[in-house]
């Protein structure tokens, strides 16, 4: 059993952390349009520092869980990094070849395939997390203004957004099956210092720097790796050992509206009528889904009355 995590946590319990990951992962948006820099760096040394916070603690608490990692533990986890690396190489890239609206919706069909993978597994998805989905879909559409292009450019953009989507599917549930077996830290310090490496030649090949930025910018690096990495993805991850993680990625599908009101709060940005007419849908969406998805047995307990 894990022992940082001995027991499920109580429904306000993990609504509330699950609340606190979204939002975490909504300053990314701000923090990018603060840092100038060329975006896999800015995934690069995100993860990187992220790696520099969770390995030291990750030693001290677990030291002899890394000794007694199984050869299939470590192959496991290296997979899910290399999972999330490749969301980033290809999701980053698509936003140069299609528009940001068909990038950002197909990017949010990760529930979509998270559920196709809890099928493959032979867990059950709810009806009624099925239906939140398709309306958190259709609130994304809204919200991207329906400004698609077509072209045999914005195709090739399109099919890499829906590779990020499937990367970051695999991530998921890679993360749902580690994080019965492993701790918490052990299994994220693998995963991103595992995700940096992979991104390292990426960044060669697309003539990426990793250096020469100003002092404002790594400081956003640092907050990348503290807020959106380790309030938002680890967070997530500690979720996940007790939260389905169709629940999970349907409840990420909230950052766009997250990401709205905190540029209107730090750029006094007012959101478009599409944004708000999607957050109308998204938010309902992803209510009927996580709380559907969540009343499945062996999911989030009900407090004994």
């Amino acid at each position: 059993m894990d022992a940082e995590h001995p027991h499920r946590l109580s429904p306000p319990t993990t609504y509330g952390l699950l609340t606190v990951g979204v939002v975490a992962v909504s300053f990314s948006a701000i923090f990018i349009r603060q840092a100038h820099a060329p975006a896999l760096a800015m995934a690069f040394w995100r993860n990187l520092i992220a790696t520099a916070l969770v390995l030291p603690p990750a030693l001290v608490l677990h030291r002899e869980e890394f000794r007694s990692l199984t050869r299939r533990d470590v192959a496991v986890a290296l997979l899910s990094g290399a999972f999330l690396a490749a969301h980033f190489i290809t999701w980053i890239p698509s936003l140069q070849y299609t528009t940001v609206a068909a990038s950002t919706v197909l990017v949010c069909t990760v529930p979509v395939f998270v559920a196709i993978g809890s099928l493959w597994v032979g867990e059950r998805v709810s009806r009624g997390a099925a239906v939140g989905i398709a309306v958190t879909l259709a609130g994304a559409i809204v919200v991207s203004g329906g400004d698609f292009g077509v072209s045999s450019r914005a195709v090739l953009g399109d099919v890499l957004a829906l590779l990020g989507a499937i990367f970051a599917a695999g991530y998921f549930l890679i993360g749902r099956n580690q994080r019965q077996r492993l701790p918490l830290l052990v299994y994220v310090t693998i995963v991103y210092a595992t995700c940096t490496v992979v991104l390292v030649p990426a960044m060669a090949v697309g003539g990426a720097r990793f250096t020469g930025f100003p002092a404002a910018t790594w400081g956003l690096f640092v907050l990348m790796a503290v807020v959106p990495q380790i309030l938002g993805h680890t967070v997530f991850n500690f979720l996940l050992r007790d939260l389905d993680p169709t629940v999970i990625t349907v409840a990420i599908m909230g950052e766009p509206v997250g990401a709205a009101l905190l540029a209107l709060a730090f750029f006094s940005e007012v959101p478009s009528w599409w944004t708000v007419l999607g957050g109308v849908l998204i938010l309902p969406g992803i209510y009927v889904a996580v709380t559907a998805q969540a009343r499945k047995p062996g999911e989030v307990p009900v407090p004994a009355e």
